[in-house]
């Protein structure tokens, strides 16, 4: 899901805290890829980021840039391809595994991806958490599956990654 903005009060949220999602919620990347389309926006990505994704296509960093990626307001962000789905973020396979679609960067991709849909504007509220189901629409909230439990600790460190990169990267509102 790309980011129109990323702006966010600090706010220190510890597993003691009255969260409303202290005993963890249900995810698991279904592989769907409504969360690398959509509407146009960002995909933030910062240097260390980049050289991380040139090196896994073998491509030197100026070249990875020139190819990849474009400058919001002085802030980076990798390119998007408009297809019948929405703006697809560059890196979005949809023909490798019929049926499902994923990132052909996976290890190497940027905070903004790694930490999904643990981001502030998703863990507000329970309704706020829903909406960005039903928005995405991310088969993957809420899951089901046997592995789709994720601990209150763990969406802490994703929600403090995300917060670390919307910091890096923010941008005033579109």
């Amino acid at each position: 899901m790309t980011k129109n903005t990323t702006v966010h009060e600090d706010s220190t949220e510890e597993p003691g805290r009255d969260l409303w999602y202290k005993d963890g919620l249900s995810f698991s990347c279904s592989m769907c890829g409504n969360c690398c389309t959509g509407p146009p926006g960002a995909v933030w990505f910062e240097e260390d980021e980049g050289k991380a994704m040139a090196a896994k296509l073998s491509m030197d960093y100026p070249a990875f840039l020139k190819t990849f990626a474009r400058r919001i307001n002085g802030k980076l962000s990798l390119r998007e391809r408009h297809t019948r789905f929405g703006y697809d973020c560059v890196f979005l396979d949809r023909e490798s595994k019929p049926g499902k679609a994923f990132c052909s960067l996976y290890e190497t991709r940027p905070s903004q991806c790694r930490t999904w849909p643990f981001w502030s504007e998703n863990l507000e509220s329970r309704e706020a958490w829903d909406e960005a189901r039903q928005r995405t629409p991310c088969p993957g909230m809420d899951s089901k599956s046997d592995n789709a439990f994720v601990p209150v600790e763990r969406i802490l460190e994703q929600l403090a990654e995300s917060r670390a990169a919307d910091d890096r990267s923010a941008d005033p509102e579109w």
